[in-house]
Parts: C-alpha cells; sequence; structure tokens
C-alpha cells in the first residue's frame, strides 16, 4: 500500500536533509506545526501505555474515515505523533491495519537513531492506532 502524500513528503525532506541532527530537529518542528490537543481530550483512556513520556491519541472516525489528533509532553514524541498522522490520518479505517508502519518508517532511518524506550514507545503508538481501527 502506498503511503500518504504528506507522508512522502517527509521522506522527501529526509533525502534532502542529510545530516541526522537536521532530521530530528524536521521531526520537532513538525510537533510544533500540530495543533495541541485540548486538555479535556488528556484523559486515562486516551493515554497510550508503553511510552516513555506521556502519549494521548485521540481517534475518530468520521464516514469512514479514520483520523486522530495527538499530544505529548516530549518534543520528538510529538513530532512523532506529527509522523504517524500524515500515514494513517483521513484513510479509510479499513486500510488502517494494512499500513506497514514499520516499514515506512524505516525509508526515515529512525530506528537507527531513536532510544529503545522512544523506539518501544513508538511502536505502542502505532498499536493503539491500529486497535482503535480495527
Amino acid at each position: 500500500m502506498m503511503a500518504q502524500p504528506a507522508f512522502e513528503a517527509i521522506v522527501e525532506d529526509f533525502e534532502f536533509l542529510e545530516d541526522w541532527e537536521d532530521r530530528y530537529r524536521h521531526v520537532i518542528e513538525l510537533g510544533k506545526a500540530m495543533d495541541p490537543l485540548d486538555e479535556a481530550l488528556k484523559v486515562p483512556a486516551n493515554k497510550v501505555q508503553g511510552c516513555a513520556s506521556q502519549v494521548w491519541l485521540f481517534p475518530s472516525v468520521e464516514g469512514g474515515i479514520f483520523r486522530f489528533d495527538g499530544d505529548s509532553d516530549a518534543m520528538i514524541v510529538r513530532g512523532l505523533v506529527a509522523v504517524l498522522r500524515t500515514l494513517y490520518n483521513d484513510l479509510p479505517v479499513t486500510e488502517v491495519g494494512k499500513v506497514d508502519a514499520q516499514a515506512e518508517l524505516s525509508r526515515l532511518g529512525l530506528q537507527d537513531h531513536l532510544s529503545a524506550q522512544r523506539s518501544n514507545g513508538l511502536r505502542s503508538m502505532i498499536a493503539r492506532i491500529r486497535e482503535v481501527a480495527a
């Protein structure tokens, strides 16, 4: 399954940014550009377990289309939420489970530059997205 155009744009940006520090900053900037999650949605039911930092994901399905908003108290994780949004938002809910997030994210080289805790948290976020969409 082909990735969303917004994710493809991130892949292109990463190809242009050769230095990992620049890529790291880019992920943080993506997070900063995202609208903050309403405080009323930062409740235990929306909290993702398995993340070192606090992460909240608020999914919705309207007309069969999947979307989620999210937030984190860590800048890099907030950026990872933004990246995941480009992978999953606006997909038909029936297609969410077909996205090979690990393969898509490997195109960014993230797994080589995230701590074990951050990688586990990213996997937890993906699992939560897939679980809700199923």
